[in-house]
């Protein structure tokens, strides 16, 4: 008995052993040890998550292992060290190696570039990928389809771009598959009615086209089906209808039309479904809503939906929220029953043709809002706590609409209207002698009015002809010398020939600037700029100078020469100071300007703190503020102050150079020229104009104007705002892609869009978010395609020095921000001096065809909340042609709809 109970006892501890080992495991592979070396290295992990010297399966974060092979890889979260961080990529090629890994997660973390289409390949083994959030870019590689053991795709919130291909049809396995928000184009592929174990299919905020295919209707398992914000046109499929465990169901901002199907009641487990925003039209079947016994939401507002409210629609029992504004619902208006409690149960039935009375106060409710309709008669007691009755035709409420609307509207429907309660005074007609008197009168108001009017418009003509004349004369004795625009002042002089350059004395020896900067040793370059090397140097006296090292084998002598009669002619605290030159070598030109400490703004606008963990700290809003003030004064300084203009032609993020208190002194002057169109032929001109001047920049105008340097400088502007670097100096086509995504967030109808925008690392207030959202609508403006509607420079940095006054009405005693431009607000901003012919008014942010800049498209409207909680933007429509102008390209004011 002995011997047995210590047989045992040691099987026991031998479980207990097995039991520890296999919680923790080693990773037993080398191959596979090396590659996740090579993927930590690749990717820049700290080594904090990551230590080099431990097991991975049993020390290393996100790592998972079974039997010691790797399995699972979490980076979702982790930072990057300085060094990875300075150059982020999409450099996981080592993943390839890891033959038995099930899932990657790496949402969140910066994977610049596309998708390796070796991952198809390469990962057999994989069911969970997520890339959520990571900057990838580029199409979708056809491979993907490969990954049949594949359950989930998560790709969101990337800037993936091009079709969806059809081979992800082929992933039998997959239940999620989430490629939301991104810039995907083309059409829904049909392949997807393959895919049998879907379950939640999220498409929205794409580009998509076409109709929705009505094989999705064949997937019984889906229960999310996610279309919104796209461009899917035609009718909804009535196969739809076959979703039987459907719950949530979201068509909104597309371009559907037709009515909704009646086999979409057979849709029993549906939770929510909006339809919102689209160009259904027609009346609502009561049968549609007759099965969905647990549909909780209703979105259909924005439609053109006409006809009675379904009774079994406003009958559901277990509904919470019901939206139906803005369509043409009409009808007498019913009496509203709820099953829920107070807290929870919203409808809004506003902005449509609803009439009758209230008969009765409305119970379990939160709100109800009606307003927006022709309701008439007496408010029941009680009835105003928790229902929104503004813009009705009701008895002693204020804010009601005309007594004429009203009269008209019931009259077209051959209607009793109650007049407001008042009787309408009876009057007898008139006899014939007294209308014949009162023609007669009407008759004598018109001559006297025409007569005193045809008065006034021949005395014009006498003054405009006696004015002609008399500044003919004063012409002619004062010559025809046109010397071009006079800025705002006192007039300024032309200014004298520039010295001739063979006067200029050699500031520094070469011998100098060689000692300076060690013979100019690769460890002091700065960085190669198109006009030459920049080097850090030191004086004599220790004073730091940059060092630029023209060299004429590779630099057109004529980039030196100019930038030398530039400093020679003109001088402004907000130009670089330039300190000297040297000429004396024939191959190296040399120019010598005073060293910035805090280099330039793409490298300042973040940098690594002087904390242990290598954290990246960014500018706060102060600063940029301060930086794009300073910017904007060297620009309007060139454009508005040089006689001739000059045009700087390279403004970007690195040609912002930033002192020690971070004051702007613009750099890169060796490309600046004439504006184009100026006849100035001194010997200036000739110098800076170059030959290459007439070509066209990447706004599409000519690079040569002072309208390029505008545009450049709006995408500057949106460098601060966002936070994403390198927009300024690009103008591929990702980053013209990312600009019509960016620029659909900017309004000056709605402030709450450009929060989506805003750099994150950035800490907003209320009150700083109106200085945010005056410079976006700033930077949206210069970035018009149109040239001739960008803002000039001087209003531009008016509108940046009072931020404040841009964006709130001046005389509105709260402070509240604006909805709606106005006369009293943008104008004032620029002293009255930039202004649009009704021609050019912009058209409304989120109205229904979502075309902005180029006919690009923008985030639709997104649901504000009035006194009654539901109101969509594109109800405060009101335009003015003194607005600050918005880039977007014009059409007529009448085909706007007013709502």
């Amino acid at each position: 008995m002995v011997d047995a109970g210590r047989v045992l006892l040691l099987v026991l501890i031998l479980l207990l052993i097995h039991c520890s080992l296999a919680q923790h495991s080693f990773l037993n592979s080398t191959s596979e040890r090396i590659a996740l070396l090579d993927l930590r290295s690749s990717l820049g992990l700290r080594s904090s998550d990551w230590p080099i010297k431990s097991d991975p399966c049993n020390n290393w974060n996100g790592i998972q292992c079974k039997n010691g092979r790797v399995t699972g890889i979490n980076i979702s979260g982790f930072k990057r060290t300085h060094i990875g961080g300075s150059n982020p990529s999409f450099s996981v090629d080592s993943l390839v190696n890891l033959t038995f890994l099930e899932y990657f997660n790496a949402s969140g973390f910066s994977l610049p570039g596309s998708i390796p289409s070796w991952f198809g390949y390469g990962l057999g083994s994989l069911q969970v990928l997520d890339l959520r959030s990571t900057s990838m870019s580029g199409p979708l590689p056809d491979s993907l389809g490969n990954l049949t053991r594949l359950d989930a795709l998560h790709l969101s919130d990337n800037n993936l771009a091009g079709s969806i291909p059809s081979a992800l049809g082929q992933l039998m396995q997959l239940s999620v598959l989430d490629l939301s928000r991104n810039f995907l184009t083309g059409q829904i592929p049909t392949t997807f009615a393959l895919l049998s174990n879907l379950s939640r299919l999220d498409l929205s905020s794409n580009y998509l086209t076409g109709s929705i295919p009505p094989g999705l209707g064949n997937i019984d398992s889906l229960k999310s089906l996610n279309l919104y914000d796209n461009n899917l046109a035609a009718s909804i499929p009535v196969e739809l209808g076959n979703l039987s465990h459907l719950v949530e169901l979201n068509l909104a901002k597309n371009s559907l039309s037709g009515s909704l199907p009646v086999e979409l009641a057979g849709l029993k487990d549906l939770v929510r479904m909006e339809i919102g925003d689209n160009g259904l039209e027609g009346w609502l079947p009561d049968g549609l809503f007759s099965s969905l016994k647990k549909l909780q939401v209703v979105v259909l507002s924005g439609n053109k939906f006409d006809g009675a409210l379904p009774e079994a629609l406003l009958s559901l029992p277990s509904l919470r929220v019901l939206d139906v504004s803005y369509n043409n619902f009409t009808g007498v208006i019913s009496t509203f029953s709820s099953n829920g409690t107070a807290s929870d149960v919203l409808f809004n039935l506003s902005n449509n043709l609803l009439y009758g009375t209230l008969a009765s106060p409305f119970g379990n409710f939160s709100l109800i809002d009606l307003s927006a309709n022709y309701i008439q008669g007496e408010v029941p007691d009680g009835s105003q706590s928790n229902v929104s009755i503004a813009r009705n035709c009701l008895q002693a409420v204020s804010n009601q609409r005309s007594l004429r609307d009203c009269k008209l509207f019931y009259a077209e429907r051959g209607l009793s209207f109650d007049n407001f309660g008042t009787p309408e005074p009876t009057q007898p007609p008139l006899p014939e002698a007294a209308l014949k008197k009162r023609r007669k009168r009407w008759i004598y108001i018109l001559v006297g009015l025409f007569g005193g009017l045809g008065f006034i418009v021949i005395l014009v003509l006498v003054m405009i002809v006696v004015l002609r004349r008399c500044h003919n004369t004063i012409a002619n004795q004062k010559g025809s010398a046109n010397v071009g625009p006079v800025p705002e002042g006192d007039s300024p002089s032309l200014p004298n020939d520039p010295v001739i350059l063979s006067g200029f004395r050699d500031s520094f020896t070469y011998e100098q600037l060689l000692c300076s900067t060690s013979e100019f040793d690769d460890a002091n370059l700065i960085k190669s700029g198109h006009s030459g090397d920049l080097f850090r140097g030191f004086l004599d006296g220790g004073s730091p100078v940059v060092v630029k090292k023209v060299n004429s084998h590779s630099v057109k002598k004529e980039s030196y020469m100019m930038e030398l009669e530039l400093f020679s002619k003109y001088s402004h605290t907000r130009l670089v100071p330039f300190l000297g030159h040297c000429s004396e070598n024939d191959n190296d030109k040399l120019l010598v300007y005073k060293y910035m400490p805090n280099g330039d703004l793409a490298s300042s606008l973040y940098r690594v703190s002087d904390f242990e963990d290598d954290s990246v700290q960014s500018l706060d809003w102060i600063t940029r503020l301060k930086i794009a003030i300073g910017a904007a004064e060297g620009l309007s300084y060139l454009h508005h102050e040089c006689n001739p203009p000059l045009v700087h032609r390279d403004i970007q993020a690195s040609s912002i150079l930033l002192d020690d208190k971070f004051e702007v002194r613009l750099g890169s002057l060796s490309e600046v020229c004439i504006q184009e169109g100026d006849s100035h032929n001194n010997v200036l001109t000739r110098f800076l104009r170059k030959p290459q001047s007439s070509e066209l920049g990447p706004s599409g105008s000519s690079s040569a104007t002072c309208a390029h340097d505008v545009y450049c400088f709006g995408k500057v502007l949106l460098e601060l705002i966002t936070g994403k670097l390198g927009i300024s100096k690009s103008d591929d086509a990702t980053t013209k892609e990312w600009l019509e995504h960016t620029l659909g967030y900017i309004s000056v109808y709605n402030k709450e869009l450009v929060t989506r925008i805003i750099d994150p690392s950035l800490v907003i207030d209320e009150d700083l978010l109106e200085e945010v959202w005056a410079m976006a609508i700033v930077a949206r403006s210069c970035l018009n395609p149109k040239p001739s509607k960008r803002p000039p420079m001087k209003y531009i940095l008016k509108a940046l020095e009072n931020p404040l006054k841009v964006a709130r009405e001046e005389n509105y005693s709260s402070g509240r921000l604006r909805t709606t431009s106005s006369r009293g607000s943008w104008s004032a901003a620029f002293s009255g001096g930039w202004r649009h012919s009704s021609s050019e008014n912009a058209i409304v942010p989120g109205h229904a065809n979502r075309e902005g800049v180029s006919g690009l498209k923008q985030p639709g409207r997104i649901g504000s909340h009035s006194s009654g909680g539901i109101e969509h933007t594109y109800s405060n429509k009101r335009l003015s042609n003194e607005i600050f102008p918005e880039p977007h390209e014009m059409q007529d004011v009448e085909q706007l709809d007013e709502h």
